[in-house]
């Protein structure tokens, strides 16, 4: 296996709570759609923190990360940018992550972030 870069190749969670967010994009509150690429990734990253804190958990508790993007091209040209924009929201923290290139997403989005976290026992997770 390659040495990884901006994931995990395997996560072991903690026992405790397991929570499933749906696929966010860079929609707005006001379903307003960032303009570029980067843009999208950086306010899905910002859906992703407030959808986990709503159910009682944090970045550190991702486990994993599905990347959807109709432009594989353009996000590898924009890794420094992307990878800045994740930092951000999410440290240093690296789950079990896929990138893929699908033909399209919801209302023209550019990507999508899916992920799944594991609320340690005693964190007090939103059960």
């Amino acid at each position: 296996m390659g040495r990884p870069w901006g994931f995990s190749h395997v996560v072991v969670p903690a026992e405790g709570q397991t929570i499933y967010l749906s696929g966010q994009t860079g929609h707005g509150r006001h379903d307003s759609l960032a303009e570029g690429l980067v843009e999208q990734f950086d306010a899905a990253c910002a859906n992703v923190v407030t959808a986990l804190a709503a159910a009682g958990g944090s970045p550190e508790h991702l486990v994993s990360m599905q990347i959807f993007t109709t432009d594989l091209e353009d996000y590898i040209s924009n890794t420094k940018a992307i990878g800045e924009a994740y930092r951000r929201h999410f440290g240093r923290h690296y789950g079990a992550t896929a990138l893929l290139e699908v033909k399209g997403l919801v209302d023209g989005a550019k990507v999508e972030l899916m992920c799944t976290a594991v609320i340690p026992d005693g964190m007090g997770g939103k059960g």
